[in-house]
């Protein structure tokens, strides 16, 4: 029988200077493009937006993301959580 890894639950945001972010607890990314960044964390959907976002690292184990961008405008909450599928989901198919 296969062992599911489990993600921690735990979720930080570290900014430096709105140009980058380090995000753990990730536990589904659902989009991502160069202006907005869509994904879930325990307590639900965090969209963040701004210029140029770019996806340096995702760590499926531990569920950091690391993010770089010209400028980040705004992170958001929203209470919805993942349907199955993202990516974590398609990676792990």
């Amino acid at each position: 029988m296969a062992e599911e890894k489990k993600i921690p639950t735990q979720h930080n945001i570290i900014m430096e200077g709105r140009k980058r972010l380090t995000i753990s607890g990730v536990t589904d990314i659902d989009s991502f493009d160069e202006q907005t960044v869509v994904l879930f964390v325990e307590t639900g959907e965090l969209e963040i937006r701004g210029e140029g976002l770019h996806i340096n690292r995702i760590d499926v184990d531990t569920g950091e993301l690391n993010l770089e961008s010209e400028r980040i405008d705004a992170l958001s909450y929203a209470d919805n959580h993942p349907v199955r599928g993202g990516i974590f989901g398609k990676l792990f198919r």
